[in-house]
């Protein structure tokens, strides 16, 4: 009799709350954020819980403000690229982070992440970008060995009370920093013509940020890579 009321008892037991910490399965921190509609942000690194802390305006929202509008107008110019603000990532089956920002191409445009039916993104994202405090935050640490490990191109982390961007391109399965050109310009190597004044954007220029990205837009690399997207269609 008793192995046939425990089941029956558990479905009415509440659902515990994520907490920090935590370690869980990737299905059961996903049961658990699903039971929690007023929690913004959790992520999942390496089997450990992560619940996001309130978060500022001036050391988190204005910054990552900046680097949407940034990403959305080389989206807007770049047909088959899709951009994503704090959606939940499907890496694998320890690590469900949720990223500030995600790039990526289309999967039927030969996009290495997909869509999945209950609509998150599942795989690795072409480009991610965070907004850290500073170089002391786990962006820099264990979730970056995971967006490594797991395929992510390139992997963007401004540090906001150090003023410092890092511009990471994986090659040969480690992450390797970009540098500033002459110009002060990273360049992407996977999108063509997203082109970043770095300067402009740790002080809050977007006027030149987004004249600096014009340029990489109007750039022969960016022209052809748009028929490349349709090609893969």
């Amino acid at each position: 009799m008793k192995a046939s009321i425990e089941p029956s008892l558990s479905k009415h037991l509440p659902i515990p709350p994520l907490e920090s910490g935590d370690r869980l399965t990737r299905h059961e921190f996903e049961r658990r954020y699903t039971a929690m509609p007023n929690l913004k942000k959790a992520e999942l690194i390496e089997g450990i819980v992560y619940v996001a802390s309130p978060l500022r305006f001036r050391s988190h929202g204005k910054p990552h403000g900046n680097l949407i509008g940034w990403l959305w107008t080389y989206k807007v110019a770049t047909p088959g690229v899709e951009l994503g603000d704090n959606v939940t990532v499907r890496l694998d089956s320890d690590n469900e982070p949720q990223p500030d920002v995600v790039l990526i191409v289309d999967d039927q445009l030969g996009g290495q992440a997909h869509i999945s039916d209950d609509d998150y993104v599942e795989g690795a994202p072409e480009l991610v970008a965070e907004v850290a405090a500073s170089s002391a935050a786990n962006d820099l640490y264990d979730k970056k060995r995971v967006y490594r490990r797991n395929g992510v191109k390139e992997y963007l982390v401004w540090q906001i009370f150090d003023h410092k961007f890092d511009w990471f391109f994986l090659e040969n399965g480690e992450y390797i920093s970009l540098k500033p050109d002459a110009n002060g310009i990273i360049k992407s190597r996977v999108y063509p013509g997203l082109w970043l004044d770095v300067a402009a954007l740790l002080t809050g220029e977007m006027t030149q940020v987004l004249a600096v990205l014009q340029q990489g837009l109007n750039t022969p690399e960016h022209q052809a890579f748009l028929p490349r997207l349709s090609e893969n269609s």
